[in-house]
């Protein structure tokens, strides 16, 4: 290629080339640059391959250089890489595969014509040979991404799934990669690759710098080859290969990244796995798996959806109904009264017709319901009914059930204040009893405290379903922020560390956005218990902490007197009160009570 301006000292410069002011001279000198580039071996070929980078991150969807053969150019120069290791050693084009592998990704997310025209010029088997491990995990990162996007289209998935490795090694890169990231990077600072530390942080940062971007890429590791994983799990014929034992426990812990809907995590696999009769019947045959499933459809985030679809699709199959549903339905009921959630504008009642349907379908099939789960699904049903009926009940009537359920909450209220928990659990028992379903407000009261019940008297899923029930009648649902953060004890009594951790950081959250004098957060102060919880589950919950401890790292579970230390006895964290006079939104404060146990836990009631 002839030299453009006479000052730069690299003939045929990229950049200077894209400085012709002739758009067809530059799409020449381009076509020829993208040509020459792979048998060069000049110096400072880094340099366009980077600026290239940056053009496919900023303009994934300009088809220019895709039709002047920027596909070709990037598949020849990873073979490059990976034959001839001396090229790859020399200057700094140890960053070149990398960037090449990454130019593809880029350019086949969001085109399908660029991703036939990325298979047309052979780029998969080079991407396969990175997915492989020939250079680092680095390389794998950007190959799994690439791979993914070009099997997410239906005309170039087969040539994906025609190299038969790629699932195999997606399969075992989702298991391992946290693990890999660890082992090779994170655990000895003095062993890293000087090139891994210049990507992770663009030659910017410390060694924390470069700590945390390494947790970011492994867990985008993991994310990508979730989803890579995710376009093989909607073919039927591929869901034998998918759905191993080992695998499939361990895919409800495999948080992998941000969810959207390009990123399915561990739970949006099993739900892709689970719109299949096939998956459902690998998924309700695994041990944990459902259990798993059930403490995310409980939880907060943006997972829940994902969960209650599974456990949904497990009830309504017959030949999977009867072996889950004496696990599923506690979850399901403790869900009912969600009115939307993600896709779901009326979840509740699909979750009652669900359970209606499953009650009928065993009917016929003696056995095939524990007698518990059957008095559960009842209860479930006559509240529902008892929600009809309410609606042409006079006001007079409904005034008499809520003035009578009140009072017992009262007296639940002064049984819990004079330390006898037992007997307030029951009192709100009954207050719930007698509590319109119509009254939400009091509702997510009586449940809230009830929570809080049993959490001292040590039933932590007791604690965790009353919680659950109270954030579902909460206005907007998973807000209440008393609840949470009796769910987010319940779940550390219980070891969840992650679902603990969640419930305190949106407690915290609704805390800073209350009005709530009781609730607001005192000159931005996050309360020391709560803050304590946090730290002590992120340390439990942290990204590498199953691979520090397997490759001998520093211990990073803590202990409770962490999160739940003698000097929370001089917190000040009380209470407010909340009401609910028929259709009346405002709380009615009366005195606060706190509660203390054994100098461990914060624990309120709310009374009215």
């Amino acid at each position: 290629m002839d030299k453009i301006q006479s000052d730069c000292p690299y003939p045929g410069c990229f950049f200077c080339v894209m400085k012709e002011a002739n758009p067809s001279k530059r799409r020449a000198s381009v076509l020829k640059f993208f040509r020459e580039l792979p048998s060069q071996d000049d110096d400072g070929q880094v340099l366009p391959i980077s600026g290239l980078w940056n053009t496919a991150m900023a303009h994934p969807n300009d088809p220019e250089f895709i039709n002047l053969g920027i596909f070709e150019c990037m598949s020849a120069l990873i073979w490059k890489g990976l034959k001839n290791r001396r090229w790859l050693a020399h200057d700094q084009n140890i960053y070149i595969p990398y960037y090449a592998a990454h130019i593809i990704g880029s350019y086949t997310m969001n085109m399908e014509e660029f991703a036939e025209r990325a298979v047309r010029a052979g780029v998969i088997p080079p991407l396969v040979e990175l997915l492989r491990g020939r250079l680092t995990w680095v390389e794998q990162r950007v190959a799994v991404r690439a791979l993914g996007h070009l099997a997410t289209y239906p005309s170039t998935f087969p040539a994906v799934a025609d190299h038969g490795e790629v699932l195999e090694l997606a399969i075992q890169l989702a298991s391992s990669s946290l693990e890999i990231v660890y082992s090779h990077f994170y655990q000895f600072v003095d062993r890293r690759l000087g090139y891994h530390c210049d990507l992770l942080t663009r030659g910017m940062g410390g060694v924390e710098m470069e700590s945390r971007k390494a947790e970011e890429w492994a867990s985008q590791l993991q994310c990508w080859s979730l989803q890579l994983i995710n376009c093989f799990a909607f073919k039927p014929e591929f869901l034998h290969d998918i759905c191993k034992a080992d695998f499939l426990i361990k895919l409800p812990g495999m948080w992998g990244g941000l969810v959207n809907e390009n990123s399915p995590a561990g739970v949006g696999l099993l739900r892709t796995i689970c719109q299949n009769k096939v998956g459902r019947g690998h998924v309700a045959n695994i041990p944990g798996t459902v259990e798993a499933l059930c403490n995310i459809a409980r939880s907060s985030d943006d997972w829940q959806y994902m969960a209650v679809d599974c456990l949904i699709w497990l009830v309504q199959d017959a030949s999977t109904c009867h072996k889950v549903i004496d696990k599923v339905a506690p979850t399901l009921i403790d869900l009912a009264n969600i009115l939307t959630l993600g896709d779901y504008k009326r979840l509740g009642d699909t979750i009652v017709t669900v359970l209606q349907e499953c009650m009928q379908l065993s009917g016929n099939s003696r056995g095939t319901i524990s007698n518990q789960t059957k008095a559960e699904i009842d209860e479930l049903l006559r509240s529902k009914q008892s929600l009809k009926l309410e609606k042409s009940m006079p006001k007079e009537d409904l005034h008499i059930k809520q003035a009578a359920a009140l009072v017992v909450k009262l007296e639940g209220n002064s049984l819990f204040s004079s330390g006898n928990i037992a007997g307030a659990a029951e009192k709100y028992s009954e207050a719930l009893a007698l509590c319109p379903m119509k009254s939400k407000k009091e509702r997510v009261v009586l449940y809230s405290n009830r929570a809080q019940c049993y959490l001292l008297l040590q039933q932590p899923l007791a604690a965790i379903s009353d919680a659950t029930r109270a954030l579902c009648l909460h206005s907007p649902v998973n807000r209440h922020a008393k609840s949470l953060w009796r769910r987010a004890q319940a779940y550390d009594m219980l070891g969840l560390a992650k679902e603990s951790l969640l419930d305190a950081i949106l407690f915290i959250n609704e805390c800073s956005q209350s009005n709530d004098p009781d609730l607001s957060l005192k000159q931005n102060k996050v309360p020391d218990y709560a803050e304590r919880l946090v730290k002590k589950q992120m340390r439990a919950a942290w990204l590498f902490r199953e691979a520090a401890l397997k490759h001998g790292g520093v211990h990073c579970e803590g202990d409770a007197s962490d999160a739940f230390g003698q000097e929370a006895d001089d917190s000040e964290w009380e209470t407010a009160s909340e009401s609910d006079a028929e259709n009346d939104a405002r709380g009615e404060a009366d005195e606060d009570t706190e509660w203390k146990n054994d100098g461990h836990q914060e624990d309120f009631c709310e009374k009215s």
